[in-house]
Parts: C-alpha cells; sequence; structure tokens
C-alpha cells in the first residue's frame, strides 16, 4: 500500500463531468489499496470570476478581503468532489487549507508556508477515507485566510507529499506531461519523458505554466516523487527527479513568458550604494527583480535597468519616483511591451555554442535582442512582445527538430 497525493487543476474539474472523471481516477487510485490525498483547485475560470467581482466594487481592493473572495473557490471544489466520490461508493471528505493545517506568513495573496500540521489529515487517512484538500489557501497567526498566489494549489499538494513523506505525488492538468514549448504554440513540440528538478524550476520560472516553480522548489529540497500527467488520458506522464540522461539532449525546453516589465533609471550617479538604494526599495515591497543589467559609469553617471512581473511594474514605478531625489536620476521609464524568451538544459553545461545558436535563431527570424541573462542551464533573452511567438518557434527549431 502506497500514501499517493494527487493534485487536479480547474480545467480538470470545470464541471459535472469532468469533476466525476476525476472522482473515477481517485476512486480507482483508492481501491488498489492506496492512501489518497487529493489537492483541488478552483473550477475553470472561478478565480477570474471572482476578481472580475471584486473589480465591480473596488478598483483598489483589500488585499485581505481578496483571500477571503479567491477562497471561497476551491471550497467548492472540494465539496463537489467529496460528493461525487461518494457517488461512485468511495469513502471520502473535504477540508479546507485551515483544516488540512496549513499555516502561512502574514502576506496576503502571495502567503508563503511557515508549516504544516497534517494530524487532522492523518487522522481521517486512518480511517479510509480519501481527503480532499482545498489548494491555494492557508491561515495566519491572525487566523486570516490567506492565499499562496497563482498556482499555488501546486504548492499545497507538494507540501502535504513532503510533510507526510508520500509515494508519490501526481500534478494532473489539461496536458499530458511537460512539452519542450507549449505544444499550442508549437504544434513540433514533443513531451518528456523525465526532466530534472533543476530544469523544471528554470521553465516554470520562466513562464511554463505546467508546474508553479515553488512547488518544483518544495519537490527539490524535500526529495518529492513527482509526476506531471493528464486528467484527460491514461498515457504515461513526464517524471520530475533529480538526475536524468543529461547528454541525451542539450536543451529541454523553450519557455516564454509575456508578464514582463522592464524598469530603467536613467543617469544614476556612479557613486558606491547606487544600486542598494533601488533593490533595497524593491525588497521592501516583495518585488522580484529577475534580469538586471548596469551600464559601465559615463561621465560620472550610469543607468541601472531591471526587469519585473508586469502586475508589480506600476508599484515599482510610483515607488522609485517616490524616492528619486535618492537617486539623483534623470528620468525612471517603464516599458510593458516586452517578453522573455529562454531555453533551459542541463546539457548546455559541458556543451559550447549554445547561445550563438540561440542568437543566429533570432537574426534569422529577424528579432532583435534587447537584454541578455544567462545561468549554468539556462539563457533569457528580452524581445518585443509581438516577436515572441515567432521567436519560440525560430528556438525550437533551432535546437529541438
Amino acid at each position: 500500500m502506497a500514501l499517493i497525493v494527487q493534485k487536479f487543476g480547474g480545467s480538470s474539474v470545470a464541471d459535472r463531468d469532468r469533476i466525476f472523471n476525476v472522482a473515477r481516477i481517485v476512486a480507482n487510485t483508492h481501491a488498489a489499496g492506496n492512501d489518497v490525498v487529493v489537492v483541488v483547485s478552483a473550477q475553470g475560470d472561478t478565480t477570474d470570476d471572482l476578481i472580475a467581482k471584486a473589480g465591480e466594487i473596488t478598483h483598489d481592493p483589500s488585499q485581505r478581503e481578496m483571500d477571503m473572495l479567491l477562497a471561497t473557490g476551491e471550497q467548492i471544489s472540494i465539496s463537489l468532489l467529496a460528493m461525487a466520490l461518494g457517488e461512485t461508493g468511495c469513502p471520502a471528505i473535504s477540508l479546507t487549507g485551515w483544516q488540512a493545517g496549513f499555516h502561512t506568513d502574514r502576506a496576503y495573496t502571495r502567503a508563503r508556508i511557515k508549516n504544516l500540521d497534517t494530524e487532522r489529515i492523518e487522522s481521517e487517512l486512518s480511517k479510509n477515507r480519501v481527503v480532499v484538500v482545498a489548494g491555494f489557501q492557508g491561515l495566519n497567526r491572525y487566523d486570516d485566510i490567506t492565499t499562496l498566489g497563482r498556482g499555488g494549489s501546486d504548492t499545497s499538494a507538494v507540501a502535504i507529499a513532503a510533510a507526510l513523506h508520500a509515494d508519490l505525488c501526481q500534478i494532473y492538468t489539461d496536458v499530458d506531461g511537460v512539452y519542450t514549448a507549449d505544444p499550442r504554440l508549437v504544434p513540433r513540440a514533443r513531451k518528456l519523458d523525465e526532466i530534472t528538478y533543476d530544469e523544471m524550476l528554470e521553465l516554470a520560472s520562466l513562464g511554463a505554466q505546467v508546474l508553479n516553480n515553488r512547488s518544483v522548489e518544495l519537490a527539490k529540497k524535500y526529495s518529492v516523487n513527482l509526476e506531471v500527467r493528464s486528467s484527460l488520458t491514461d498515457l504515461p506522464g513526464t517524471i520530475v527527479k533529480e538526475v536524468t540522461d543529461v547528454e541525451g539532449m542539450l536543451i529541454k525546453g523553450v519557455a516564454k513568458d509575456k508578464d514582463v516589465a522592464v524598469i530603467s533609471i536613467l543617469e544614476v550617479p556612479d557613486v558606491p550604494g547606487a544600486s542598494f538604494k533601488v533593490f533595497s526599495l524593491m525588497a521592501q515591497k516583495k518585488i522580484n527583480v529577475d534580469i538586471i543589467l548596469q551600464s559601465s559609469g559615463k561621465e560620472g553617471h550610469k543607468d541601472v535597468i531591471f526587469t519585473v512581473p508586469l502586475g508589480d511594474a506600476e508599484t515599482a514605478l510610483a515607488l522609485l519616483e517616490e524616492n528619486r531625489q535618492r537617486f539623483g536620476c534623470r528620468d525612471i521609464v517603464v516599458d510593458k511591451d516586452v517578453a522573455k524568451v529562454s531555453i533551459v538544459g542541463a546539457g548546455m553545461q559541458s556543451h559550447s555554442g549554445v547561445a550563438s545558436r540561440m542568437f543566429e535563431a533570432l537574426f534569422e527570424a529577424n528579432i532583435n535582442i534587447r537584454m541578455i541573462s544567462t545561468s549554468e542551464i539556462k539563457i533569457s533573452v528580452l524581445i518585443a512582445k509581438a516577436d515572441a511567438d515567432r521567436a519560440v518557434n525560430a528556438i525550437h527549431d533551432a535546437f529541438l527538430n
């Protein structure tokens, strides 16, 4: 007998038929003699619909109240799935995030898990019940509901798998695994049989929407056996693990991210501490900064250029403008018409010429590169948003066809 955690995304429970399809998968897993914990997202576009409802009331909602509102989506899903399991003859009970023991920090809308008390989950498993848990949510020290941010149900599932030392954590989606690129954008994209934690983490962080990057971090940290597979077919999925055949594929995937903005702080005095003043402000507001470019000093000044998530651009700009005198800069400019396209692969550590081939593909497609960022297993370029889809296809053809 194994302990298996199964997570189902919003599209997998979008309507009655899909809920009963999920119930069939879960019931079969349980009938095979396994203990099963199921983590469920809100149905279909429920979260977006709830955000729209808040927008009908106010353009500047309290983050606390947004968490109170958005948490209701998962509660609908867990209760309906528990009912469907009951209809199939499979004993089940639904638990909210806080009933399941998720304790988080105070950061509304983007909370992080501080600890997970699994006593209630283990108690229900001992009664031979399937435990259906609301993903994406928890409770902070003030007993306020918090949410974990977009993709937080993945994080909830991996956290439970880690805390319970589960034998397997399966992430069910509407695609049958991790592909070399988005198959809706690149028809020639291929499904991967396996991928390393590090490669998956990079892809998730760079715009691939199969897994949430925080969930991959947790899986790597606690060596969770992770599988990505489809809830709509019985085909094998993609295994995410520590080591794969590095020599097998030079590049594992191409990802794009249009949720990017570039902030340029022009003609900052070229003195010690200038960059610290900028990025300490970003850190105070918990704004994630990605690519950073600083020009060499010229005539006593330099430019500091960096990227932030598109949704944080206005907040970052307002913060910088408030502190403009501290920087002594000439101007602060935001460009939202950009996209980040990246290649990821552990194999590039031992192969030369990878960057050259990527840049050649973009040159042949007549796509201009604005910024470049690299690590041991990824290369990212910033380009015009209108060129993003063409860039992904051109790079995929260069490496993976």
